[in-house]
């Protein structure tokens, strides 16, 4: 806490004497937040502890940032993000939280019993708590908790953001479809749905239209990652793994053509297949 102190008081004098960050606003800061978000995600798939670190800094700085702004315009400042984000959670977690813990000030878990609850209330929600035992089961009931929530989502997938990418969004939505029943009862059947998306789609692409095509594409590729979700697998983890091991291989290809000198144009697609795999064979 004191550490973090130090930090909102850095802040604080920066926003005050710094020529750049008076002028922030929430519009300029906006690219970089995206900016040091997408950082900090290329820091977790490197596993890298040294910049996961810095980037995550960088992000609170952000964060800490947007409420600065807003405490100026007395709209609201980061004991308010703090409060409504810890209400949040507690409400979302009635497994973990008793619900009049929501508002306290030192909110206890469970088994916490305050003096003011009548026992047979207690055990009801303990009971509750002893149900909710599963990572599934936790996110139905999250789900449901944000739909009787005051401010939250109006609808299942009103709660996917419209700015996610594509990939990372359709995940999300197949995802929170599953919370609330939504998915297929054997996994083994997804690839049914696969194999005749994967059908349509050469289907279109023989008869060469573009518009129907690219439909089939969206649909192939969606099924795809549903599949990849029901066997537990992130595809887009999987996809940037993937960019990242072409981009060292072509990279091996590219040095290999300056060291003796030649241009990649000039080399033939066996000489380029030669070294791809030996770029992967380097890889093991």
């Amino acid at each position: 806490m004191q550490a973090f102190g130090r930090f909102l008081d850095v802040l604080d004098a920066l926003r005050a004497n710094c020529p750049w960050d008076k002028k922030q606003t929430n519009e300029s800061l906006r690219p970089n937040t995206i900016e040091e978000t997408y950082e900090l995600c290329d820091a977790l798939i490197k596993n890298d502890i040294h910049d996961i670190c810095k980037e995550l800094g960088d992000v609170l700085l952000h964060i800490c940032f947007y409420a600065k702004i807003a405490e100026e315009k007395e709209q609201f400042d980061m004991a308010d993000v703090c409060d409504a984000l810890t209400k949040k959670m507690i409400t979302r977690h009635p497994h973990v939280y008793h619900p009049s813990q929501i508002n306290a000030v030192d909110p206890k878990p469970l088994p916490y019993v305050p003096e003011e609850v009548e026992s047979e209330e207690v055990e009801s929600e303990e009971m509750k708590s002893e149900k909710v035992t599963t990572v599934s089961q936790v996110l139905e009931n999250w789900e449901q908790i944000k739909l009787k929530e005051k401010d939250g989502n109006k609808s299942v997938l009103s709660g996917v953001p419209e700015a996610l990418p594509s990939l990372i969004k359709a995940y999300r939505i197949q995802d929170k479809a599953r919370n609330v029943g939504f998915d297929w009862e054997d996994r083994q059947d997804v690839w049914k749905k696969v194999r005749e998306e994967l059908g349509e789609l050469e289907a279109e692409l023989n008869k060469e239209d573009k518009e129907r095509s690219t439909e089939e594409l969206g649909d192939f590729l969606f099924s795809v990652i549903n599949a990849a979700r029901l066997y537990k697998l992130n595809p887009d983890n999987a996809l940037e793994k993937t960019n990242r091991k072409f981009i060292n291989r072509f990279n091996y290809i590219e040095a290999h053509s300056i060291k003796v000198g030649k241009p990649l144009k000039d080399m033939t697609l066996g000489e380029m297949d030669a070294l791809w795999e030996e770029a992967k064979r380097n890889e093991r």
